[in-house]
C-alpha cells in the first residue's frame, strides 16, 4: 500500500463498494435492512437509480483516472511527475 497513492487507493475502494452493492442488489439482498411492508415503489426506486448512479461515476472516474498500479505503469508515472 505504500506505493500508491492516496487517490488510486480511494477510487480503488469507492468502485470495490460500488461494484458489490449492486451484485448484492442483483441477487435480492440490499444492503439497507428494509423489508418490503416498510417501502413503498417510489422510495425502492430511487434507492436502486441512487445505487446505479453510485456505481457508474465510479466506474467512470476510476476508469478514467490514471491509476498507475502496474509494474509498466509506475515508471510512466515517474516521467510525467518529472519536472524538466
Amino acid at each position: 500500500m505504500k506505493n500508491f497513492d492516496k487517490g488510486t487507493v480511494v477510487r480503488t475502494v469507492l468502485l470495490f463498494s460500488a461494484l458489490i452493492n449492486q451484485a448484492l442488489i442483483m441477487f435480492g439482498k440490499p444492503v439497507l435492512p428494509i423489508s418490503e411492508d416498510q417501502v413503498n415503489t417510489l422510495t425502492e426506486t430511487l434507492y436502486l437509480a441512487f445505487s446505479m448512479v453510485f456505481t457508474l461515476v465510479t466506474t467512470l472516474v476510476a476508469w478514467f483516472k490514471n491509476n498507475y498500479v502496474t509494474v509498466e505503469g509506475k515508471p510512466k508515472k515517474k516521467r510525467c511527475n518529472k519536472k524538466d
